[in-house]
């Protein structure tokens, strides 16, 4: 809990992230978000109705490679737009030279003009393409989608078992920790 509470979980990924020959200071990422189930412990909660789940929700900012930049865990009723607010609020120093960030359709609208009017960054819709059905590869978005994969290898991040959101927050970094020290290894 000290650690959490004094930043050395987010601290000791960092410095992973570099070891693996990643900049300091990215020039591009991708941003999503995953709702997940909670247990019954008490804590802050919501309802997603689009994929109709109660529980919370993970903003996940990644660099092209899938490793995380920035997360911010929110009740799962906080709309992405608003999700992607919050984490773009507080994005750590390593993330000031930002110029391009990947967003699917559900970001499009206000929140583009918001990031274009406070950031040096562009927001970047990748929209799927209306003629083909069924599973498509878009360009860019699969990185983050392949971030939440990783994470879901973890089990305790299978299901939101955490009070707290700062918690839930920490877990996420140790899980990316995990992984990084074993492509190390």
């Amino acid at each position: 809990n000290r650690w959490r509470r004094d930043g050395t979980w987010q601290r000791l990924h960092d410095r992973l992230r570099q070891r693996h020959g990643r900049h300091k200071h990215p020039s591009a990422g991708c941003l999503d978000s995953q709702s997940v189930k909670i247990t019954a412990i008490p804590g802050e909660r919501g309802y997603d109705a689009c994929k109709k789940i109660k529980g919370r929700k993970r903003h996940l900012l990644v660099d092209t490679l899938g490793l995380v930049l920035a997360v911010v865990v929110t009740a799962a009723s906080v709309q992405d737009r608003d999700g992607a607010r919050q984490l773009l609020r507080h994005l750590p120093g390593h993330c000031k030279k930002l110029r391009t960030i990947w967003v699917d359709g559900g970001y499009s609208g206000r929140l583009v003009d918001w990031v274009a009017q406070r950031f040096r960054f562009v927001l970047t819709v990748v929209l799927r393409p209306k003629e083909r059905r069924g599973f498509v590869l878009l360009p860019r978005r699969w990185v983050v989608e392949q971030t939440f994969g990783w994470l879901n290898h973890s089990r305790r991040l299978s299901k939101d078992y955490e009070r707290l959101m700062s918690s839930s927050e920490a877990w996420i970094y140790l899980a990316m920790i995990r992984l990084m020290a074993n492509r190390l290894v």
